[in-house]
């Protein structure tokens, strides 16, 4: 769910949901980004984009599995996504290059890769003003190179990301907090799921959470990639991929602790 004023926000929480549950539900709020194309009055930011070379710091190897060179599918600048996060981003990563595994070889040699693991992906950060632009080494898959805008938003847990312990709810009219979000905030969990989204929550419309809890809280959602066309790729049928860390992993920021996670219909 996203908002563009907070106050609003609020008001819409507690209209719905009552004023305890309403405010409960609304501190769970979190700031991202849409990432969507830059256009006149809304370029794009820093050297955030999709696609395109990595920029990595030199001496820096391209990631590999099992002698397969991973794909870059994207490069976030947190410098210029920083004043919008604030305390929300505990360290300054610099750039962070997305990759995945999805090498450019005959299905007959791709079945043969072990996908399930979290090795499949890599975000590696990178100082930006050391990083230089580094093209993938074959037969790693090559995108076009599309700068984004970031959009400022405010979002919230759509209803599978949300527990039982996160709001009061009436246990007689509904049989959990994921019932009450997906009940009473009927109508606001617009799907984005096909769109590109960084930081603030998923977009979980496949009816399953993508957001692991631990001691430390619900994971970090770093990325959201979308199915798309024009970039040339897909995750399943017409599917989302996320990557997510550990709270206490982003807060150190190690982010050889992310994690992908591919959900599709």
């Amino acid at each position: 769910m996203e908002f563009d004023d907070p106050t609003h926000m609020l008001q819409v929480c507690t209209e719905r949901l009552g004023e305890k549950a309403g405010r409960q539900f609304a501190a769970m709020a979190r700031r991202g980004f849409r990432l969507d194309p830059p256009s006149g009055d809304a370029p794009a930011t820093g050297r955030c984009r999709l696609g395109g070379l990595a920029l990595l710091e030199p001496g820096n190897p391209w990631p590999e599995l099992g002698g397969f060179p991973l794909s870059l599918h994207a490069v976030l600048d947190t410098d210029a996504l920083a004043p919008w996060l604030g305390d929300e981003l505990p360290t300054r990563p610099g750039l962070l290059n997305f990759f995945y595994l999805d090498p450019d070889v005959p299905y007959e040699e791709y079945q043969k890769l072990d996908m399930s693991g979290p090795e499949v992906c890599r975000v590696i950060p990178a100082d930006p003003a050391r990083a230089v632009e580094t093209a993938a080494p074959e037969p790693a898959r090559s995108y076009p190179a599309i700068p984004v805008h970031a959009a400022q938003v405010i979002m919230l847990p759509d209803c599978w990301d949300v527990e039982n312990d996160d709001v009061e709810f009436d246990t007689d009219q509904h049989w959990g907090a994921t019932s009450l979000i997906l009940n009473e905030m009927s109508g606001l969990d617009a799907n984005t799921a096909n769109s590109h989204c960084a930081f603030g929550w998923p977009d979980t419309s496949y009816a399953s959470s993508v957001t692991d809890r631990d001691v430390d809280g619900p994971a970090i959602h770093l990325l959201q990639l979308a199915e798309d066309g024009k970039l040339g790729w897909g995750w399943g049928d017409a599917g989302t991929m996320y990557f997510m860390i550990p709270a206490k992993a982003f807060t150190a920021g190690n982010f050889s602790k992310v994690e992908p996670v591919m959900r599709c219909c």
